[in-house]
């Protein structure tokens, strides 16, 4: 396949029927989104809102593109503003994970990082001030444009119905800006009204209802409730604590020599939950959005349990 552009390659990831065993005989299927070139889902969003800013005449030849990202988003959409020549500046926590924001340097971006403790409300007011100070500057803010769920409803929702010749019986995902999951599962409910939609959050996330407190499950998990869930149907919410999301990380390379990022291992945890309550033969769809190459420095691979007996061998 001869390509011209490395952004030829974003979308038209492939879908894992996973070989592991599932309650009831039933099949859980993952959209591969680490093969995308950027090495995640938000090469889709990055490429859209930059195309989406284009035509809508918000951004020329000369505007600095400004985002509040915990990392994938910034890569995505360093990739596409490479393409474009435009100045970037990418506005990040400075909790998440090194091998990210080093990613986004090496595409070109200029990183400001804010307090870990600010989360990403700090790193979305300081995108806010930047931009104030800044003319002819552009800020798409994933966290509420609507361009962010049309990206999935437009791309990754439909290459679903086209890779599986089966009913999908329930939709499990998770959820950080809220897009991809309002997006793909406004499309498949249009598709099927049947199709079960399961958003998936670690615990430290408040869609539960539960305290805000701090995860090392990154990618997904929410400070405020996403505008995209406001006219959404969700039929249910999953908490996954992150000893279950990285026992799903560390089981997946070991046994089937799938590299997985945390949120895919809380993805992983809940639809295995859910196909613990679904009829026989079902077919669920979840989506992984990056690999683990990108968190070795958080000790993605590390098992607690291993390490405390380690640790009390070594004493003795």
């Amino acid at each position: 396949m001869l390509i011209h552009s490395i952004t030829e390659l974003i979308g038209h990831t492939p879908l894992l029927d996973l070989p592991i065993a599932v309650p009831h005989h039933s099949h859980i299927y993952a959209k591969l989104e680490m093969f995308n070139p950027g090495g995640s889902i938000k090469d889709r969003l990055g490429q859209y809102l930059i195309q989406d800013g284009i035509k809508r005449g918000l951004i020329t030849d000369h505007t600095t593109i400004i985002e509040p990202t915990a990392g994938n988003t910034g890569i995505g959409l360093a990739l596409a503003t490479q393409r474009h020549h435009l100045p970037t500046i990418l506005v990040v926590p400075a909790k998440f994970s090194y091998e990210k924001q080093t990613l986004m340097r090496a595409l070109g971006a200029t990183i400001v990082n804010t307090p870990a403790s600010r989360g990403i409300k700090g790193a979305i007011a300081k995108a806010r001030e930047l931009a104030a100070q800044l003319p002819d500057s552009f800020v798409p803010m994933q966290f509420e444009n609507p361009a962010n769920p049309a990206t999935y409803y437009h791309t990754l929702a439909p290459e679903l119905i086209a890779d599986l010749d089966a009913t999908i019986d329930a939709f499990v995902a998770g959820a950080g800006s809220g897009g991809t999951f309002a997006g793909i599962a406004k499309y498949l409910q249009e598709q099927n009204p049947h199709t079960q939609t399961v958003v998936v959050e670690p615990a430290g996330s408040i869609l539960n209802g539960g305290p805000a407190h701090a995860h090392r499950t990154e990618g997904i998990g929410v400070e405020f409730i996403p505008p995209f869930f406001q006219d959404l149907t969700i039929d249910r919410t999953l908490t996954i604590p992150d000893t279950a999301a990285f026992a799903q990380v560390r089981a997946m390379a070991q046994q089937h020599g799938l590299f997985i990022g945390s949120s895919s291992g809380a993805a992983l945890a809940a639809s295995l939950q859910v196909a613990q309550e679904l009829p026989a033969h079902s077919h669920i769809v979840t989506v992984f959005p990056d690999s683990s190459e990108r968190y070795m420095s958080e000790h993605i691979y590390d098992d607690p349990t291993s390490q405390n007996s380690e640790s009390e061998a070594s004493s003795l």
